[in-house]
């Protein structure tokens, strides 16, 4: 099949159903998010069980974002190669099984070798989801249903500690995973019957690249997720840093050479897909930093439960199940660029608010202002934001340039963590409620100054004329290279 073909036939995935499609990705996107960060509150009563040291417990967090992180660009050239929807139910299958798996682990290096397997299925099924979208939903009705389909993948990201927590505190801390299960096992068939096949460019899978790209990443994910633990002079991490960079900086020097790369540099020209993506890693790095300190805030120094955290946290996490839908809407009325802006805004705001209030014994009445603008913010940014990253590429590069898009997501998800934590253990500790307010407040200041820059890299993506001129440069440059190819 022609690359014309191909292009031609990715409308026929919306015989499918468009409505169906949402469902099934945006399920299997909440899993996937939602084991980000759901194990954090589970890690007492793991080690109770399972016993194991302080580094075996932080490796059951390490071991899925670390695979997770790795693999997204390699599931989503898999995807465009060998089939979208076969390589999303081959994810889907793996995370599955590797639930099962982590449930029923016996000790914790196997539930650590499980959760790493559930990184590997979750980094092949997640990129694959929003281009399974795409093809399915009609250009016109797109915006509400990234809406949709981001205030599920937010609201999982951010509740990961709440459901942990909840299912730990009256169940048992197996429920965490065993959650998975039915949801996966009732996704594959419906999947199977309802979403159709879709392909990218036909191209041979790029293995100096994927090979490039997956070590790379694995290097800086892999020094940003033990440095705050094992300190940022060990000789491994930084290794893996310097090893990292350098590997990543080989792989774009490879890419803008090689006739087929799996992520073509050129698509960086187009001010919208650079835009977007450097918005995207500047808010989860101040996103995910905030919310790892500020819900260890409310239970370590206010003396909340898991569950009652969660809870109050809710006016943050819950409100884009809120607000994104109606993001989507305004999206597709004035473009992505002014609403992803404005949410990013209303974030930094929320949060340089909360540094300015929290306390010892800060009254929860006096952080919910804070909270629901964040929440806002962060309802406004996911629905364009997809919207701004399928809409820069044209749909064959749809697939690629979503696992891009979420690798950068996932480094800055683990860059903020570390960042924070490092400011933290500078400025404060955890020895004392005021310790931890002195290390907080410095900590969340710096993460709103960061999404106040996301903001402004958001002011500089170009309007949609512009962006659909850049779309249809980009794809006679792919032409030529398809033909320079061949």
């Amino acid at each position: 099949m022609s690359q014309q073909e191909r292009e031609q036939a990715l409308p026929t995935a919306r015989r499918g159903g468009a409505v169906w499609a949402l469902v099934i990705t945006s399920v299997a996107g909440f899993m996937a998010a939602l084991d980000n960060l759901v194990v954090t509150t589970a890690l007492p009563s793991i080690r109770e069980d399972l016993g194991g040291a302080l580094h075996d417990l932080e490796w059951t967090v390490s071991a899925y974002t670390l695979t997770f992180a790795v693999l997204l660009m390699t599931g989503a050239a898999l995807g465009d190669r060998f089939g979208r929807r076969r390589l999303f139910l081959i994810g889907l299958a793996i995370f599955t099984g590797a639930s099962t798996a982590a449930a029923l682990a016996p000790g914790i290096d196997s539930l650590i070798a499980a959760r790493a397997v559930q990184g590997v299925g979750a980094a092949i099924m997640m990129p694959l989801t929003l281009t399974l979208l795409t093809a399915a939903v009609p250009a016109a009705r797109r915006g509400m249903a990234y809406g949709i389909w981001g205030a599920v993948n937010g609201l999982a990201v951010a509740s990961g500690p709440l459901i942990g927590g909840s299912l730990t505190e009256h169940v048992s801390w197996q429920w965490i995973f065993w959650l998975n299960v039915p949801l996966g096992l009732a996704l594959l068939p419906l999947a199977r019957l309802r979403l159709a096949e879709s392909h990218g460019t036909g191209a041979r899978l790029d293995i100096p690249g994927t090979l490039l790209a997956s070590g790379g990443l694995f290097g800086v994910v892999y020094g940003l997720v033990r440095g705050p633990s094992d300190g940022w002079t060990d000789g491994l991490v930084l290794l893996a840093l310097f090893a990292g960079a350098a590997l990543l900086v080989a792989f774009v020097l490879y890419s803008t050479r090689a006739k087929n790369p799996m992520l073509p540099m050129r698509l960086f020209r187009s001010r919208a897909f650079s835009g977007i993506n450097a918005a995207s890693l500047l808010m989860f790095l101040g996103m995910f930093g905030s919310i790892f300190l500020l819900s260890q805030y409310m239970q370590g120094v206010l003396g909340y439960s898991p569950t009652e955290a969660g809870l109050r946290m809710l006016p943050w996490t819950g409100m884009p199940m809120l607000v994104a839908p109606i993001a989507g809407i305004l999206s597709d009325r004035i473009g992505g660029r002014p609403v992803v802006a404005t949410g990013l805004f209303f974030q930094a705001a929320g949060l340089a608010y909360l540094a300015s209030v929290v306390t010892v014994d800060a009254s929860y009445g006096s952080q919910l202002p804070g909270l629901i603008l964040s929440g806002i913010g962060m309802g406004l940014f996911f629905a364009p934001a997809s919207n701004l990253v399928m809409s820069s590429v044209r749909a064959s590069e749809q697939g690629i340039a979503s696992g891009a898009n979420n690798a950068l997501r996932e480094v800055g998800g683990a860059l903020g963590i570390a960042v924070m934590a490092s400011i933290f253990s500078a400025q404060g500790g955890y020895e004392t409620g005021q310790s931890f307010v002195d290390g907080l407040q410095p900590a969340l200041v710096t993460g709103a100054g960061v999404v106040a820059a996301a903001g402004v890299a958001a002011l500089l993506i170009p309007s949609r004329g512009a962006v659909a001129a850049d779309v249809v440069r980009g794809a006679s440059e792919g032409a030529r290279e398809l033909e320079r190819v061949s």
